[in-house]
């Protein structure tokens, strides 16, 4: 991948491009400042419920006094006191409910399948020339990889599509704007290449283009996948996707569950953490989806063709267009979009996808801050519909998490300033003890690096508010109607010494 080291390895060069449009029509910039609202009324809500919990308590509980202890030579000032009886019977009531509203969700997921809509999308769509191969029942899977000046990643890409277990029937590399040797090396290995024309809305546009040439020749048993030209599939990527589409002909699309390559010293590792927990998450849910990433998703051509019949109708984005461009991340709006319309997605485990990762913090911030901010932005089109309300049950968490942390990062912080020595409570020792084991469990099939810097525990709390940061500076930029850029991590030939 891009990220390797060694002899012609590649160079990251961090490129930030003009300003993304926003939505055009001012009601869009109101309904953004309507989310940056209802999630910060929500928090606060959620904050001062807690603060008064906190009041009604104080003072209370068994409170004792510190004692000495020792472990070996070292000696220091331990107190066994616990907190108010009811208190914790609050925590715990709340730990049932938030499971409760987890399983709510999980319930509305279970139940967007059965949707009227889909019903209605056959006589809205364009028409199209159907197979008439009847007597052919396997899929048909053709790959489209946009590449924006990828020279130096491409070939990775296109090379590891070699050893699939299930070749493609066609790759198209689209290149959108490209001017290096893009196209001349997706030719040279041997695969077709489109070039975008006077394109200004970056992938989406670009995959709009090439979509509107492949899907009015599709058929009922075309899947198109669309993949990242700095991602690598794992071997049976193809193969069990392919598999997933014959055995459930509802099933409209199937996601990669993606991990960060090797590389980037701590902060590739922070990022690597990151996806390994989301992979544990999906492999927990089944397969169950949260977003088809954007680095890989193999999808039923009559559900893409779905999704442009419903463009202006049932969905927001320009009739007759599968990616909305003013969406700036398509991958979570392509979600939402196949969602409202009752599509069913999974994730199985064996689509592995390895994806670049953000050599620089200064690119993970714009990285991140474009994906959050695009996932507010889509909210705010949507609204609140069953297939939003787990995103805004996310979101919520996210404000809620992000003021439980640094209140608690400058609680301890006031109360080491504050004493002259340390004291240890067993009761939070312990409570801490079954966060860190639950940290370095889930970042566990990472590795030993994984599991070390979980075990620090520290570091990646900073990495936390790192990304906390980055959703709180969303916020502010979409309440005073800020726009923002595109991020492009470039690539050069350089050799290492």
């Amino acid at each position: 991948m891009t990220g390797s080291q060694g002899e012609g390895a590649s160079e990251h060069v961090f490129a930030t491009l003009p300003e993304i449009p926003q939505r055009q029509a001012d009601a869009s910039v109101a309904a953004g400042r309507l989310v940056v609202a209802l999630v910060a009324v929500i928090v606060l809500c959620v904050t001062v419920f807690a603060v008064v919990i906190g009041q009604l308590f104080e003072g209370g509980g068994d409170y004792a006094e510190p004692h000495e202890a020792s472990i070996g030579p070292f000696e220091f000032l331990v107190a066994d006191t616990l907190p108010p009886g009811g208190l914790v019977a609050i925590a715990l009531i709340a730990l049932v409910a938030v499971a409760g509203a987890a399983i709510a969700f999980e319930t509305i997921a279970a139940l967007l399948s059965v949707n009227p809509k889909r019903d209605m999308l056959a006589g809205l769509r364009e028409p199209v020339g159907l197979d008439t191969d009847d007597d052919d029942q396997s899929v048909r899977v053709t790959i489209l990889v946009p590449a924006h000046n990828e020279e130096f990643s491409l070939p990775v890409t296109l090379a590891a599509l070699k050893k699939q277990t299930r070749a493609p029937d066609r790759v198209i590399v689209v290149a959108d704007n490209c001017t290096d040797r893009t196209v001349e090396i997706a030719l040279e290995m041997g695969y077709e290449a489109i070039e975008s024309v006077d394109n200004e809305h970056k992938k989406g546009g670009a995959l709009n283009q090439a979509l509107a040439r492949i899907l009015p020749t599709s058929g009922p048993r075309d899947v198109i996948m669309v993949m990242d030209a700095d991602t690598s599939l794992s071997p049976r990527f193809l193969e069990v996707g392919a598999e997933r589409f014959l055995e459930d002909p509802e099933l409209s699309a199937v996601g990669g569950v993606f991990y960060g390559e090797d590389g980037n010293g701590l902060i590739g590792q922070f990022q690597r953490n990151e996806y390994a927990r989301y992979s544990l998450q999906i492999r927990s849910r089944h397969g169950r989806v949260f977003v088809l990433t954007g680095t890989a998703t193999m999808f039923r051509a009559e559900a893409l063709m779905d999704v442009a019949a419903a463009r202006g109708v049932f969905i927001p984005g320009e009739a007759g267009k599968v990616y909305d461009t003013a969406a700036l991340t398509e991958d979570n709006e392509l979600t939402l979009a196949l969602k409202s319309l009752g599509a069913t997605m999974v994730s199985p485990i064996e689509c592995m996808v390895t994806t670049e990762i953000m050599p620089t913090w200064k690119n993970l911030w714009v990285q991140r801050k474009r994906w959050q901010r695009g996932a507010l932005e889509n909210l705010s089109a949507y609204g609140i519909t069953r297939a939003t309300i787990r995103y805004w049950g996310q979101q919520v968490g996210i404000g809620y998490g992000t003021v439980a942390l640094n209140l608690a990062i400058l609680l301890m912080l006031i109360t080491f300033l504050a004493v002259d020595q340390w004291i240890w409570f067993p009761f939070w020792l312990v409570i801490g003890f079954i966060f860190l084991v639950e940290r370095v469990i889930t970042a566990w099939s990472g590795g030993w690096k994984a599991r070390l810097l979980a075990v620090l525990l520290l570091p990646e709390l900073a990495y936390d508010v790192f990304l906390q940061s980055v959703f709180v500076k969303c916020l502010i930029d979409i309440a005073r109607a800020k726009r923002t850029t595109w991020g492009h991590v470039e690539h050069t030939d350089s050799a290492t010494p």
